[in-house]
């Protein structure tokens, strides 16, 4: 019979802590993220007042590894959002409020050229009137609708010019904002929209466009007022101090758009009651340096591309040729600088 001999080994086992394993677990899913990703998205409380709950995006967030400070997201969405006349812009310019405006300008307009028509014109059979009247009143309403749904894919002055200063706290966490909405089963779908994106590659190939054209660079500062003219932010504000901090400053390190609860554009009432007004224009200034002008077009349109991201239009002519290009974004058919180029620079 033959024997086995059996040899005792000591195992040590390291056990690593729930606090470690989370957030390594947390830093791999951020890792395997690309530009793009839709990482939350969070719909309106109500149709009719929109709003959302910010300290449940934080929570959701930090499930997914970021870690944002209240001061870089809910201060700045607040004061962003969470206004009664941003309340009401967001209400009447929604895809719901189109959605009902349609069916009601029809018949306001049917009325209206019946009535008219029904005065003047003589006729032996109404239906042939009628029929004309709704041939029309289809067209006009169709004329209308459509025109109110072109120019909404635009830069949106009032929406997402004002997430802007949101978006330049954002890009920090390689997360970029915006509000959608679309009508689905004949109800609203107003959301805001947190979408990842590693704006470091976007910035330096924009940057790298502008250092090309340099010996141009007049013709592209022509190109910028001319398809940005129409971005000019009027508030109230008070009146600038000399020697303030604010003028020694430099220009690249200034927000884009200046806080309105802050003192740099904060209504104020001047001696005798009079009022100051002051223009700030989103074009960049020809002196700045390339990269300030790229990043400063990155954060101006930052928004209005995710809009157009998550709500699937980001479509066009050029679709094909842009495809052949050094693309960032994986999710879309173009990223932030070749929609910039496309739409702005040429």
């Amino acid at each position: 019979m033959s024997s086995r001999r059996t040899t005792g080994r000591s195992i040590h086992v390291t056990t690593i802590p729930l606090s470690l394993s989370l957030s390594l677990s947390l830093s791999l899913s951020l890792c395997l993220l690309t530009s793009g990703q839709c990482v939350l998205a969070m719909p309106s409380c109500s149709a009719m007042n929109p709003s959302f709950d910010l300290s449940l995006c934080r929570a959701k967030l930090e499930n997914d590894g970021f870690q944002i400070p209240i001061g870089d997201m809910e201060g700045p969405l607040t004061a962003a959002l969470d206004v009664p006349s941003v309340r009401r812009y967001m209400v009447f310019n929604s895809a719901l409020f189109r959605f009902i405006l349609a069916p009601v300008l029809y018949v306001v307009v049917w009325c209206a050229m019946f009535s008219t028509l029904h005065l003047y014109v003589t006729v032996s059979n109404y239906w042939v009137l009628c029929l004309c009247v709704s041939l029309v009143s289809i067209f006009l309403t169709t004329a209308i609708i459509f025109v109110l749904h072109h120019s909404n894919k635009k830069l949106n002055i009032n929406l997402d010019v004002r997430l802007v200063q949101v978006n330049e706290r954002m890009v920090k966490h390689k997360l970029l904002v915006a509000v959608a909405d679309w009508v689905q089963n004949c109800a609203g779908n107003m959301q805001l929209y947190f979408v990842y994106w590693d704006m470091s590659r976007c910035l330096r190939a924009l940057t790298e466009t502008f250092e090309e054209s340099n010996f141009v660079a007049s013709g592209i500062q022509n190109k910028l007022k001319k398809k940005m003219a129409y971005l000019v932010m009027v508030s109230e504000a008070a009146p600038e101090v000399s020697g303030s901090d604010e003028e020694q400053g430099s220009d690249e390190h200034r927000p884009l758009l200046r806080n309105e609860e802050t003192g740099c554009s904060s209504s104020s009432g001047l001696q005798g009651g009079a009022e100051v007004t002051a223009n700030y224009s989103l074009i960049p200034d020809a002196s700045l340096p390339a990269q300030a002008k790229a990043y400063q077009l990155l954060m101006t349109y930052s928004a209005a591309y995710v809009k157009l991201l998550v709500s699937r239009q980001l479509t066009g002519p050029s679709h094909h040729r842009l495809r052949s290009r050094r693309n960032h974004c994986g999710a879309a058919p173009f990223c932030l600088c070749q929609y910039i180029k496309e739409k702005i620079l040429q």
